[in-house]
């Protein structure tokens, strides 16, 4: 029996209207589908229509053409059911609430008790033990990531959208969030669509990446990651990695002389 997917796209098409009038056509045509417990990353030239795919999963948006189904459903099901979890570049952390309060909001926005065994519990599994009562402006920036990514999910979440989540960081701190990331999703395996225009942190933490072209975006490739898990920051410094790095960052730049702006399948 066929296990269907997590998140599937189909003939994907999203039009906006432009402030001059007409409308621009952000993806055309996109075809995506995300297996259960799945780590998938995004990548692709700025405006291509990455986080508008995340938009359409989390249900914030609809396709202008074809359609999007999380577990079979409507994307909406899964947001009312609070299933959904979701990390920006901007952790967006309230101020005035300490870490363990921060975690615990979503929980509050679902109309149900507070579980502050399970807050612990993300605590300890986000690295931040100690600091369950600092406010958001006495953390760093990696800090304040592991506290949004733990309040994604602190519901348990069946599917994590990631938007860039550590974009804003130092190049090391970066790095040690995508250890912590994958050491994260090891333990949780939940089925996450990461967005990121850093090819190394793709590579190093999903098991497919797929390439997209620029506006409308459409999906050029689908690489699956021969590397296995779990995966020691040595990885970054062998050339198997190297190799597929620099593949797919040309992979990215489009031929000026071909206006679908295609590539060839990378071996």
């Amino acid at each position: 029996m066929t296990v269907p997917p997590a998140i599937r796209l189909t003939g994907v098409g999203k039009l906006f209207a432009a402030e001059s009038g007409g409308a621009v056509r952000a993806l055309a045509e996109v075809d995506v589908d995300v297996a259960a417990g799945e780590f998938v990353a995004l990548i692709g030239p700025s405006g291509c229509g990455k986080s508008t795919i995340l938009r359409l999963v989390a249900g914030l948006d609809r396709p202008s053409e074809g359609a999007v189904t999380v577990h079979g459903g409507a994307p909406e099901a899964l947001s009312r059911a609070h299933k959904l979890g979701f990390a920006f570049q901007d952790a967006a952390l309230l101020p005035w609430l300490d870490i363990r309060e921060n975690i615990a909001v979503p929980f509050r926005l679902a109309g149900v008790q507070k579980d502050m065994a399970r807050v612990a519990a993300l605590i300890d599994l986000v690295g931040l033990t100690g600091f369950e009562q600092a406010r958001p402006n006495e953390l760093s920036g990696g800090m304040r990531q592991r506290v949004a990514i733990a309040r994604a999910l602190v519901l348990e979440p069946e599917v994590l959208l990631l938007d860039e989540p550590f974009g804003a960081l130092d190049a090391v701190t970066r790095r040690q969030m995508n250890l912590e990331l994958q050491r994260i999703w090891s333990a949780t395996k939940t089925t996450t669509l990461l967005v990121t225009h850093a090819v190394d942190e793709a590579l190093f933490l999903a098991d497919r990446v797929l390439i997209m072209s620029p506006r409308p975006g459409r999906v050029l490739e689908a690489i699956t990651v021969p590397f296995g898990r779990p995966r020691a920051p040595a990885l970054l410094r062998e050339a198997a990695f190297h190799t597929l790095e620099d593949k797919l960052t040309e992979a990215l730049i489009p031929d000026a002389n071909d206006d679908a702006a295609r590539i060839q399948p990378i071996a």
